[in-house]
């Protein structure tokens, strides 16, 4: 049966926390497990973590092969580098003048970490500090806009009495009215006129074809009475 160091998952949505567990490697995750070494929480500020050393070692002396995670975590806790030297046959003492001395390097590793975070918040801070600013000299001209929303109230009153003058004026000019009656006598009367200049013409006409006949009629004469000389002339 090979045994594997691995996490177990706990808690609740959103909110992890892991056991550290020798387990078969055939059953799942949550599944069955052999021993629980110790727990982990990443959401604490810093993260958690408590490992039973001695099971650990243990397990780790007896061929138990550790996850990716489980071994980073063994290794925070110095787990890894213990087993490390036991394999390199050290003593004991020496072991733990090695243990120390990684101690001591892993405490100014964690302020290095520390005032590098600080100094990111600073920065970001800082860059707050300058987009607000920013902001501030961008909004500024607003007052001056706002001046003028104050001043453009001022003129209403002059509209009001521009409307109450276009109000006002179409009861002073009645003339296009007046003009539309006269239009219309005007078109009433244009018939009457039409009439009148027709009845002329036809009375020329009939004066014209009179005078025509009369003409006819004297030229028809005047043949006549040549005609009747002419004969009496010839007796």
């Amino acid at each position: 049966m090979a045994v594997k160091l691995r996490l177990k998952r706990m808690g609740r949505k959103k909110r992890p926390v892991y056991r550290i567990v020798a387990a078969d490697s055939r059953s799942p995750r949550n599944g069955r497990f052999i021993e629980e070494l110790g727990y982990y929480n990443p959401l604490s500020d810093p993260m958690t973590i408590v490992v039973k050393e001695d099971r650990a070692m243990y397990w780790l002396q007896q061929g138990a092969i550790p996850s990716d995670t489980v071994k980073s975590l063994l290794k925070s806790k110095g787990i890894i580098l213990r087993l490390h030297l036991m394999k390199r046959g050290l003593d004991e003492t020496k072991i733990e003048e090695e243990l120390k001395r990684w101690e001591i390097l892993q405490v100014e590793k964690i302020k290095r970490q520390a005032e590098k975070k600080a100094l990111e918040k600073e920065k970001a801070k800082a860059k707050k500090k300058e987009q607000e600013q920013k902001e501030s000299a961008e909004v500024a001209p607003a007052p001056v806009e706002a001046g003028k929303a104050e001043d453009e109230p001022a003129s209403e009153p002059e509209t009001g009495k521009a409307e109450e003058a276009k109000e006002e004026t179409p009861a002073e000019t009645p003339e296009p009215a007046a003009a539309a009656e006269e239009t219309s006598e005007e078109k009433e009367e244009k018939p009457k006129q039409e009439e009148a200049a027709s009845e002329a013409t036809d009375k020329r006409e009939d004066a014209g074809e009179e005078e025509k006949k009369e003409v006819t009629e004297a030229t028809r004469d005047a043949e006549k009475e040549a005609d009747e000389s002419e004969e009496k002339k010839e007796e």
